[in-house]
């Protein structure tokens, strides 16, 4: 006797009107996109960090500068986006007061302490 295999699609329920991809209202985005490391995960956003190169010409140097982002993370992604992950992000309209930002996918996991 030869067992089949069952395959187990998962379809992720989205009830996120304002998610960018499966969402009625679907969020348009535009202009930059940057990636950066989730310091910190709230209830529908994310705050990202990455680091960026200033000059300064007086000196001919270069200075390291951080940059933190607040994005909102639609409800699909609630369980796959944790501190620590590499995601990237989209601009989009003001959505409120300090989110201009939209997540668009994980670029990274983090690994996993042994």
């Amino acid at each position: 006797m030869v067992k089949k295999q069952e395959t187990k699609i998962e379809k992720v329920e989205c009830n996120d009107r304002f998610c960018p991809i499966h969402g009625v209202q679907k969020l348009k985005t535009r202009g930059r996109s940057f990636e950066g490391t989730v310091i910190r995960k709230f209830q529908g956003r994310v705050t990202i960090q990455f680091e960026r190169n200033i000059r300064i010409p007086k000196y001919e140097r270069y200075e390291k500068r951080k940059t933190k982002i607040h994005a909102r993370l639609p409800d699909c992604m609630k369980y796959d986006v944790n501190v620590g992950d590499l995601i990237s992000i989209d601009e989009t309209r003001p959505i409120r007061r300090t989110i201009h930002f939209v997540v668009n996918r994980v670029v990274k996991k983090m690994e996993a302490k042994k």
